[in-house]
């Protein structure tokens, strides 16, 4: 199975993509996606998660074709 991880603003810088597809056969949550394309660094609680353009939880699992995005979180003035 596919699934489609997208990463925005410094988040693509740290981890050096924009995008990436993951290829699983067993169930994933989002955490553990984040983890498979960090080396198994710890998802920060700050960063928002988005599967399929709405946002979700660390704990979210996907299924085949689904898209995952992380994002830092939006700040302005």
């Amino acid at each position: 199975m596919t699934i489609t991880v997208k990463f925005f603003a410094s988040l693509r810088e740290q981890v050096g993509k924009t995008e990436t597809q993951i290829e699983f056969s067993d169930s994933l949550t989002v955490n553990k996606i984040w983890q498979q394309v960090t080396a198994n660094k710890v998802l920060p609680k700050h960063i928002l998660v988005a599967v399929n353009q709405e946002y979700a939880s660390q704990d979210t699992t996907v299924k085949e074709g689904d898209e995952v995005a992380f994002f830092p979180p939006v700040t302005g003035g």
